[in-house]
């Protein structure tokens, strides 16, 4: 039975075929064909499909509008034997695909080749920005799931989820409209100077984004002067309410990765935040390692850019008795930076505070020399006694970290004797700061000329967590010893 289940089963991710197609000479032509990257959740965790030999599943998409068609071919075909029989491709499809996706090759051909309408189709939604990548123009175009034809076009291209971000759910597109006005659609398109014939469109699909709008609490004084009162009260639309930002889904197909798209779509839609007076801060949904790093270079890159991180000082000329190595020693972080300065700027900057620590710990260490950095530990026997400032700095800056780390990992860390305590602490902060480095390289690289990142992240990914600051200082765990290797949470 083995043998015959592996003679009769296919690879899903190598069996699919996806395909951006315009009007050719005779038929419609690819622009593009690449595979999923991801099919467990539409034929499970072994991404297998039973039942086939040779077996080739075409998906095709209009590129302008993403209208779908899917067909299977195969050479040979399981015949029923009781109760085993070949996996129903389509009918696994149908839960994912629109109902006129399983239309005849025919029909879609004919829309492909001869639809009048792609010549004259714009993407849904207001154009925020225009761009040139490689010598050819991209635009990035954002809507509302209230317009239909935003709805519509998120709904050819929801099977993207379960093909390329991992976990990722579709969104519900019959929801009620007070729900669906919270969700923002951005698109990325190519557009062509000059379409080839009056059945192309100028304009074919890259990537997209989602965001939702989370309504936070804003307390207010009191208004001096009564106002009136009217039952029931004049609605409000959503978008006029305080709220977050999270990024959702965030995609650049794979024919265009790599080519900056993901940096200018990302780019645009914080833009978009910063210009939204509702909008009080962004956060983003359980990214994944490459997402991390793209958020870190572009969050970092604005803040150059506006001046905000050259206002943000670490004071290494404290009293070296305020970190001594004793007891009930308290980290003097108000001390070491202006923290009244700090929130502002976070708030000016809509940025989440675990999102803000993290630029500004990684913007206070590339102030430190190299030289201090590259030696650990070694130069940092006299603690805040140094004479060098730059052995200060670092010492400081490790201080810092611990405090950010111990505060995350309290509930779990006080449970430990206090020897154990400093070894987990330690740990975390080589690498945290091992990632720190990590990024500057790669911002060092990207300074040069390269336009990507060639720096890859060695260990596990960075969880987001989307919390409130809590200023109070805590124990200070700072220790020069060996952390052992057991792996704990950084946020």
């Amino acid at each position: 039975m083995a043998e015959q289940d592996e003679e009769w089963s296919s690879n899903a991710n190598e069996a699919i075929q996806i395909s951006f197609v315009q009007p050719g000479a005779d038929s419609p032509k690819a622009l593009s064909t690449f595979h999923p990257q991801f099919t467990y959740s539409i034929f499970g965790d072994e991404e297998r499909i039973f039942g086939y030999q040779g077996l080739n599943i075409k998906l095709r998409f209009a590129a302008h509008d993403l209208y779908p068609h899917v067909s299977v071919s195969s050479d040979a075909k399981f015949k029923t034997v009781g109760d085993t029989k070949a996996t129903d491709i389509l009918a696994i499809l149908k839960d994912h695909l629109p109902s006129y996706a399983f239309q005849k090759s025919s029909s879609f051909k004919t829309r492909i080749q001869e639809g009048a309408s792609a010549g004259s189709f714009t993407p849904p939604g207001k154009l925020i920005e225009s761009y040139t990548s490689r010598g050819r123009n991209f635009e990035i175009w954002c809507g509302e799931l209230t317009d239909a034809p935003v709805r519509l076009l998120l709904e050819r291209m929801q099977i993207f989820i379960s093909f390329f971000i991992e976990g990722g759910t579709p969104l519900a597109l019959d929801d009620q409209e007070w729900t669906l006005a919270r969700w923002r659609v951005f698109l990325v398109y190519e557009k062509l100077p000059s379409p080839p014939s009056p059945t192309t469109s100028a304009y074919s699909f890259v990537g997209y984004s989602t965001s939702y709008r989370f309504l936070t609490y804003q307390p207010t004084l009191p208004s001096p002067k009564s106002q009136p009162f009217t039952f029931p009260p004049p609605p409000l639309p959503i978008s006029s309410l305080p709220s977050r930002a999270r990024i959702s889904q965030f995609l650049i197909l794979p024919p265009h990765q790599s080519h900056s798209h993901g940096t200018h779509l990302y780019t645009a839609m914080i833009r978009t935040f910063l210009a939204d007076p509702a909008c009080t801060e962004t956060t983003v949904e359980d990214p994944n390692e490459a997402f991390d790093d793209l958020r870190d270079y572009c969050d970092h890159a604005r803040l150059l850019a506006n001046g905000t991180l050259f206002q943000i000082k670490l004071h290494t000329n404290l009293d070296p008795k305020s970190t001594a190595k004793r007891i009930g020693v308290r980290v003097p972080s108000a001390k070491l930076l202006d923290k009244p300065l700090l929130r502002s700027l976070r708030l000016k900057n809509k940025l989440a505070p675990r999102q803000f620590d993290r630029l500004v710990e990684l913007h206070l260490l590339s102030q430190i020399p190299a030289h201090n950095r590259q030696a650990g530990t070694a130069r940092l026997t006299q603690r805040a006694k140094a004479t060098d400032e730059g052995d200060r700095a670092y010492y400081y800056w490790r201080l810092l970290v611990k405090q950010r780390i111990y505060k995350k990992n309290k509930d779990v860390l006080i449970q430990l004797d206090r020897a154990e305590r400093i070894d987990k602490v330690e740990e975390a902060l080589g690498e945290q700061g091992g990632d720190y480095e990590r990024l500057l390289r790669g911002m060092e690289g990207k300074g040069k000329g390269n336009g990507e990142v060639g720096v890859r992240r060695e260990r596990g990914k960075r969880k987001v967590v989307d919390e409130d600051e809590d200023e109070d200082d805590v124990e200070d765990v700072e220790d020069d010893r060996e952390a052992k290797r057991t792996r704990m949470e950084e946020g």
